[in-house]
This record gives C-alpha cells, sequence and structure tokens, in this order.
C-alpha cells in the first residue's frame, strides 16, 4: 500500500470505528495521512460510529429466520431499548440475518467480512450506525441445514430465540411437537442435548461441588458417593433437554414426547439440535462515560 501500512489501517479502526475498506479508502484520499483520513471519515459519516466504540451494546434482539431447510438465529445488539423497537434496526436484523443463511459464514467474523451487494457486512453496518447514532454488533449466530426441518420460536419480541432441527417429516403432528419443544426449550433452558454431550469436566466439577455439600451435611465419605452418584443423575435430568420433564406434562420426558410422536405418525421422528440465545445474557447493562459519573455523584452529594 502506496503511503500507509496495514497496521495503519487497523489502527484508523480502532480510532474511528469505521470497516476496514473505509479506511483504506479514506488513508488512501488522505495520501496516508492519518489525522486527515480520520477527519474524512467524519466527513463522510462514518466515523460517528466511532464516539461509540466505548460503548456497551446489551440492548437489542434475538431474531430467527426459516428460508427452506435452512434456518438462522442471530442476535444483534444495540445501546438502547427504544433503538431495538425501531424498524431500521430491526430491518438491519433481518438484512444480516438473511446475509448468513446466503453465506456459508461460521463466525461473526467471516459474516461481518462477507460481500453485501459491492460493501462488507461490517461496512453496512458501520453505515447504518452512523445514521441510527448507536453502536451496533452482531454478537452470535447459528445456521441449521436440516434434512427434516428447521423450527423457531422467538419470545417476546426477541428477548430469547429457540431453534432446532427435526430428521423428520413435516406435517401437523410433528409441527406440533416441535412447537412444544420449542416451548419448552425457551422455559427449561436446557445446557445439553443428551448426558453423553456433558464434557467430563463438568461432570467432575459437579460431582466434587455435591461431595463436598454432602460431607458438609454430616454425611460419612463412603456414603457421600451414593449420594453424588444419585444427584448426578438429577443433574442430567435437569440440564439435559431430551432427559428433562416435559414442562406441559412432568409425567414424560421430551424424549418420550418425541417417541409419541413418531410412534402416532408411524415413522422416525428425532431432534438432532438445538440451540436458543437469549438476549444481552453475560452483557454489561449499563456503560457511562466518566463525566457522566462524575456529574451524578456530583448531583447525590448536594441531596
Amino acid at each position: 500500500m502506496a503511503g500507509f501500512t496495514a497496521k495503519d489501517v487497523m489502527a484508523l479502526r480502532e480510532q474511528t470505528g469505521a470497516g476496514m475498506m473505509d479506511c483504506k479508502k479514506a488513508l488512501i484520499d488522505a495520501d496516508g495521512d492519518m489525522d486527515k483520513a480520520a477527519d474524512i471519515l467524519r466527513e463522510r459519516g462514518i466515523a460517528k460510529a466511532a464516539k461509540r466504540a466505548s460503548k456497551i451494546a446489551a440492548e437489542g434482539v434475538v431474531y430467527a429466520l426459516v428460508e427452506g431447510k435452512k434456518g438462522v438465529l442471530i442476535e444483534v445488539n444495540c445501546e438502547s431499548d427504544f433503538v431495538a423497537k425501531g424498524d431500521r434496526f430491526r430491518a438491519l436484523v433481518e438484512t444480516v440475518a438473511k446475509q448468513a443463511l446466503k453465506t456459508n459464514a461460521k463466525t461473526v467474523e467471516e459474516l461481518l467480512a462477507s460481500d453485501l451487494g459491492g460493501k462488507s457486512v461490517d461496512t453496512f453496518i458501520q453505515e447504518e450506525t452512523g445514521v441510527i447514532g448507536e453502536k451496533i454488533s452482531v454478537r452470535r449466530f447459528t445456521v441449521y441445514e436440516s434434512k427434516g426441518f428447521v423450527e423457531t420460536y422467538i419470545h417476546m419480541g426477541g428477548t430469547m430465540g429457540v431453534m432446532l432441527d427435526f430428521d423428520c417429516a413435516e406435517n401437523a403432528e410433528t409441527k406440533e411437537l416441535a412447537h412444544n419443544v420449542a416451548l419448552h426449550t425457551a422455559f427449561a433452558k436446557p445446557g445439553y442435548m443428551v448426558a453423553a454431550d456433558v464434557p467430563a469436566e463438568v461432570v467432575e466439577k459437579e460431582k466434587a461441588i455435591m461431595k463436598q455439600e454432602v460431607i458438609n451435611e454430616g454425611k460419612p465419605e463412603a456414603i457421600a458417593e451414593k449420594i453424588v452418584l444419585g444427584k448426578v443423575k438429577k443433574f442430567y435430568e435437569e440440564n439435559c433437554l431430551l432427559e428433562q420433564k416435559f414442562v406441559k406434562d412432568d409425567k414424560i420426558t421430551v424424549a418420550q414426547l418425541i417417541a409419541e410422536t413418531a410412534k402416532k405418525v408411524g415413522a422416525n421422528v428425532s431432534l438432532k439440535a438445538f440451540c436458543f440465545f437469549v438476549m444481552g445474557q453475560g452483557l454489561e447493562k449499563k456503560s457511562e462515560d466518566l463525566s457522566e459519573e462524575v456529574a451524578k455523584q456530583v448531583e447525590s452529594m448536594k441531596k
């Protein structure tokens, strides 16, 4: 690159929050002058996002889209609930979701770098950020390409989303089953499909905690071992989707519910995969500039 390096492009991106290609073009137009390039980005409205770079995008939506046998569950974040409910933000989310289905992107980085009508998804989001006025970020997404059909469920306008991949024919009975399992998943929030999916280190950690808990209750170590076996079984029943008691009928498990449907339709019915996102889970909900914090502290001292 004449006049500047790849590191300069990265530095300008970090400084302004603009997309990689926008930073490269600005540096070309500025003959490699970093300050001038930053000004160019501001003039073009692209660097408006940079002022938001320190903000935490902890609002947003979980959105699902199914096209044929392919489905996507995606979480896109913004800064305020007001923007999250806006038509422009919702349109952006739908556009990115369609792109996730169209491409073979496996990661957020690959999705952001993919071509969206002559520009990258990252550039598209940066441009929309400049218009909307809030930091917008694609947090995560999952795509299923099913041999049967994909079922989705979005709770309360996007506060939570579930996606299921059923390997069976799509009919009234299996669609009803899928809907019920999706509702159950949203309610029970399983971490795994079956006991075999739970990592050994997770099981060992749970066992150690359970054993210490039993010993603290005054039980001898030999008896504690047997009690822990029962507790591990309960752990699986509470955390593995197919082993959980069905939320609408706790006399049967989800696996038994699926088996009953298979018997009704006279064909194999199996759940191949599931995922669910809770919007903003694990994200800090509040971020304030130092000046705002100080102002609030001073104000509180006056009271």
